[in-house]
Order: C-alpha cells, then structure tokens, then sequence
C-alpha cells in the first residue's frame, strides 16, 4: 500500500516543473481579487514592496482605502493571486491585512507565536513563491512580543516553559542571544528586531526553491518590526 501511495504522490518536479504553468493559470483565471482600488498586481519586489509601505502609511494616517472586505467576494471564490507574503506573529493585535491596508487576497499569511519559519512555514512560502507568485516576503516582529519575551525570561532563568512551548523557545532564542553580549538597553526591542532579521535570511537562503527565486531577483524578503502603539512598521533588512 504504501508503495502505491508513493507511486501516486506528486513528484517535485510534477508540482514545481509542467505542473506550476497550469497552476499559475488556474489561479490567474479566478481574476484578480481587488479591494476599494483597480491596482494591478505589482510586476517586481521593489514594487511589491512600495505598495506595503504606501499602505501602512495610510494605515498610521488613518486614511485606509480597503474597507469594504465584500468587495469581489465572487471574484475571489475562484482564485487568489497574492503579490506578498506576510511572516507574522499570532498576536491578536498584529493583522497583517490591516497593518499594511490591504484586501482580502493580497496576502498571503504565515503565522505563528514569535514569527519564526520552521519547516511548515517554509513549505507554505515555497507554495506562495512558486504558485502563487508573490513578489516579496515579510517576516513582521512586533512590539511588545511575548514569544520573544518568553524566550527571554527562560534563558535569563534557565527554566523552560511547560508543554510545547520549549519548541517556540528553541526558535527564537538564536536571536536573543545574538544581541544579549551587546548588553542592549531594551533586551526584548533588540531581540524582536534580530528574530525578524534571521527569518528573512532563512526565507532567502532556503534552498532549492526560494534561494533559486531570490538568485534571479523573482523575490526579495525584508525583516520589519510593527510598533503597536503607533501602528508604523519599521523596515529593517532587505535581502
């Protein structure tokens, strides 16, 4: 059984390989899923990336444009074409859509308590890389972590949190220890700064596919911080 089972599994090279040209058509044929705005898709990174930034201006100015979520409701049940994807954390108070003034479609989301790429997320932005198109890649910390301060206080107390919270611990304390022998005046900023710095080179460097993506200039992935108290996302690194 399992032999047939293997023999039926789609091979990378039937997914990534003859299998991306018809996927790519497929979810183009939905149409594009548009907001308040007749914007197309953003052809490059850079672009891609200017259309986040020029959104969540709007956002800290209370100006939004993307308001009304029933918009191309239809258009959207029969495919998606997001132009960037969004590492972000599970925090309640971080919404990727709002944060960066966009509509249901535009993004394709990844989260996960402290904003780290473990192996599930790396698999979902291959996906969004190679089916789905997206420019860019975002790996958003955010004030206030309390994945990261976690990660803190059990490294400071050399005790780790109960059930399955060591996992989240082991993600992220590469990047408190980075900044910890700079003895920083606010721990928790610079290590939520350092997590999202490092995911976005691990997006950019995982190979085969997304190191292959970002080597042709296809894709850029960026490190941001979103401070909640102003609702302004600061960009970091850019690779």
């Amino acid at each position: 059984m399992c032999e047939q089972y293997a023999k039926a599994a789609i091979s990378r090279r039937g997914l990534f390989g003859g299998g991306l040209a018809v996927a790519l058509t497929a979810t183009a044929a939905g149409s594009r899923a548009f907001a308040q705005t007749d914007e197309t898709p953003p052809a490059t990174p850079d672009l891609a990336l200017q259309r986040l930034i020029d959104g969540n201006a709007r956002y800290v100015a209370n100006t939004a444009i993307n308001t009304d979520h029933s918009a191309s409701r239809s258009a959207r049940s029969l495919g998606q074409q997001p132009f960037a994807a969004v590492v972000a954390c599970s925090d309640s108070r971080v919404v990727p859509e709002l944060i960066f003034d966009q509509g249901p479609g535009d993004l394709f989301v990844v989260r996960v308590a402290g904003n780290f790429i473990n192996e599930d997320g790396l698999a979902s932005l291959e996906y969004s890389a190679a089916i789905l198109g997206i420019k860019t890649i975002v790996v958003l910390g955010h004030t206030s972590c309390g994945a990261v301060g976690a990660t803190i206080t059990s490294i400071q107390d050399n005790i780790l949190p109960p059930g399955h919270l060591p996992s989240l611990v082991d993600a992220i304390r590469p990047a408190v220890y980075d900044v910890m022998h700079g003895k920083p005046s606010d721990l928790l900023a610079a290590a939520t700064a350092q997590n999202a710095k490092l995911n976005a080179e691990k997006a950019a460097a995982a190979g085969p596919i997304l190191s292959e993506f970002h080597a042709s200039g296809k894709i850029k992935s960026a490190a941001a911080v979103y401070d909640i108290a102003t609702g302004k996302v600061e960009f970091l690194t850019l690779a």
